[in-house]
């Protein structure tokens, strides 16, 4: 069955423009495209394949190399004379989200190497993907060491495997893209930055554009081959362009001049480093080569800018990515090259004509209802301090500051992470332990060692080490784990007091930040008036948990006693969904149980089903008279009693000092 034509898809312009920028020059670093579900990301990606350039391939070359210019490290090589050579087209790899680093890189075979004295490679995801398309769909669920491992050979054009002493080293040039919901969880900065372009879709809120993309899909679902035949054309036209601007790519000019638009946008946006200002010139360079132009223009740098410094912009998790319209064109306005006007007029300053009026270039003054333009302040909805008061009083958060670690107690072997011990594929190594009981990769030193004493009796001759498979250990290394932080927020009438909450909600956002840092899933349970509901279901999106905290409003009775019981129901489900993920509940509460007959000691029962919990109660209680329920609910929960005030880093280490210092005195 052939793919889904790319001419066929429906709207999307930035995505089909960034996807044929990238193939025209792979060097740009390959496309990131955020969007949420159902809005066709990996029809048009796969879709793409089809329009790339057949490849002349080295027969038997398992890494694909140019015939015309080999590369001479390859590890099939060397391709030395005029190797014989076949043409195929492009592949389009995908990498699948469970892959292992050995499958993505490739591996040595450690066994060949100690019998038989060999360097056996055996080529991964990455040499296939070598001259064609390398996706991966869903790449915010990816481990990070592997998002490393990819935008390292995408950047560099080579893919290494160092293991036991043993480097090799090949081709790997590729036009990566990325496919990720942004409601599933966010790439860090770091690896965001590493992506060449991004692009946001969403689905059209035009019926009659909708009425067309069900049209298309219903007709290629019935006959896929004929739906294919009818944009044949089409796309034989897209690839024979994207051919032609390849062609012209070397050819194009980048003046000075447009380098120093280039800084300057880059500089007031102020990005971090300087792989924006790279990324830019050659998105600028390849887009001029798209429109048929030897030389690079302002108009190509920016719908550079545009795809190549959103998600450059991000400072922390929970800001979104976008630009500035406006700040883009007064940015390539300040950056273009002075010229002779005409003679100043009487009413002409040194400045130019006194003209405030529309199109000056000015930026409007705040009005009285909020920011620019009008529109209402970040954090004071509706343009009203307070929030929505329909359903209670909504303070927002004040800024992150570096929380306190807290940890799982125990040796998990969880997911890998940053929070809590635990046995990993990576890390320190404690021991080692036979075949029998784990797979991976062997430990060299201690596999010689277990070997030795037999090499008599396997009639060894001087030849290489007689490895069997029993001989093989294993290293046992500890690490870290992310874990499952389920946060348990009071949200009643006694929190309400505006300065309160405030600090509340300011101290549980550094502790998602800190959840984000320590690669953590998050969940949210919230309880006010006469029950206690799931605001976020686990999930490892701590934005989309910030969202819902800053939203959160407050007022009513104190259902202890029920948000405990729904903590530990979440808990309990989400156990059985991912059981290796180990979990964190911390409960921000004053203690107070207010609601029903019996709250406190309904809420001591409820404390009884989160036995065994690693537990954490931030006492949020304040002022001279304090009734000290929050540290008597710790206690039933067997958790530590952290007040508000010692949450932050800093906060501790002064208590810390203060307590040293008075041991010393």
């Amino acid at each position: 069955m052939k793919p889904y034509p790319f001419t066929a898809v429906v709207g999307m312009p930035d995505l089909r423009l960034a996807l044929v920028l990238s193939s025209i020059s792979p060097a740009v670093g390959g496309v990131l495209v955020r969007g949420e579900k159902g809005t066709a990301k990996s029809t048009m990606v796969r879709a793409l394949a089809g329009l790339l350039p057949s490849v002349d391939v080295v027969d038997g070359c398992r890494f694909s190399c140019d015939p015309e210019s080999p590369d001479p490290g390859c590890p099939d090589g060397p391709h030395e004379g005029a190797a014989a050579a076949h043409r195929r087209p492009a592949r389009l790899v995908e990498l699948p989200v469970g892959a292992a680093e050995d499958r993505v890189i490739g591996s040595l075979n450690l066994e060949r190497a100690l019998a038989e004295g060999v360097t056996d490679y055996q080529p991964g995801l990455l040499a296939a993907a070598h001259r064609g398309l390398l996706y991966v769909d869903e790449v915010n669920l990816l481990h990070d060491h592997l998002v490393d491992a990819l935008l390292d050979a995408a950047a560099m054009g080579r893919a290494t495997v160092e293991r036991e002493g043993v480097s090799v080293s090949h081709a790997a040039r590729f036009v990566l893209i990325g496919t990720m919901n942004p409601e599933e969880g966010e790439l860090r900065p770091q690896l965001l930055d590493r992506f060449g372009l991004t692009v946001e879709v969403a689905s059209s809120r035009d019926p009659e554009q909708r009425v067309q993309v069900v049209r298309r899909r219903l007709a290629y679902e019935a006959d896929p081959d004929g739906f294919a035949a009818e944009y044949a054309a089409s796309d034989a036209e897209l690839a024979e362009d994207i051919q032609a601007a390849q062609r012209l790519l070397p050819s194009v000019k980048l003046p000075d001049d447009a380098l120093r638009q280039i800084a300057e946008v880059c500089a007031s946006f102020e990005v971090d480093g300087m792989r924006a200002d790279i990324v830019t010139a050659r998105t600028a360079v390849a887009h001029a080569a798209w429109a048929g132009r030897d030389e690079v223009s302002t108009e190509d740098i920016r719908v550079a800018a545009r795809l190549a410094l959103p998600h450059r912009r991000r400072r922390n998790p929970f800001d979104a990515p976008g630009i500035s319209e406006e700040q883009l064109d007064q940015a390539l306005q300040d950056a273009q090259p002075d010229e002779p006007g005409p003679p100043e007029g009487p009413d002409d300053g040194p400045d130019g004509p006194d003209d405030d009026g529309p199109g000056s270039g000015s930026t409007p003054p705040p009005s009285a209802e909020g920011g620019p333009g009008g529109e209402p302040r970040q954090g004071d909805p509706g343009g009203q301090p307070g929030g929505d008061r329909r359903h209670g009083m909504v303070e927002r958060a004040g800024k992150a500051f570096r929380a306190r670690a807290f940890e799982v107690k125990g040796t998990g072997e969880g997911e890998r992470g940053r929070r809590s011990r635990a046995i990993t594929d990576n890390g320190r190594t404690i021991g080692v332990q036979p075949s029998s009981v784990r797979e991976g990769r062997p430990h060299l030193v201690a596999t010689v060692r277990a070997a030795a004493p037999h090499q008599r009796a396997r009639g060894r001759d001087g030849g290489g080490l007689r490895v069997r498979k029993p001989d093989l250990r294993f290293a046992r290394r500890e690490g870290r784990e992310g874990n499952l932080v389920l946060f348990c927020v009071d949200a009643s009438g006694s929190m309400g007091a505006r300065a309160r909450m405030r600090e509340v909600k300011t101290a549980v956002l550094s502790l998602l930040l800190d959840a984000y840092q320590r690669r953590d899933k998050v969940g949210l349970v919230t309880f006010r008036g006469t029950g206690a509901e799931l605001a976020l279901p686990p999930t490892i999106s701590v934005d989309a948990a910030a969202s819902r905290l800053d939203e959160l409003p407050t007022g009513g009775r104190t259902p202890l006693a029920e948000g405990l019981m729904e903590a530990a129901r979440v808990l309990r489900v989400e156990g059985i969904r991912d059981p290796r993920r180990r979990p964190l509940l911390i409960v921000v509460t004053d203690g107070r149980a207010t609601s029903g007959a019996d709250a406190v000691a309904r809420a001591r029962a409820a404390a009884g089903l989160l036995d065994g919990v690693t537990s954490v109660v931030m006492d949020c209680e304040s002022g001279k008279m304090r009734l000290g329920l929050a540290a008597d609910l710790a206690t039933h929960l067997g958790a530590d009693h952290v007040p508000l005030t010692e949450v932050a880093a800093d906060a501790l280490t002064g208590v810390v000092r203060a307590r040293t210092s008075g041991r010393a005195a």
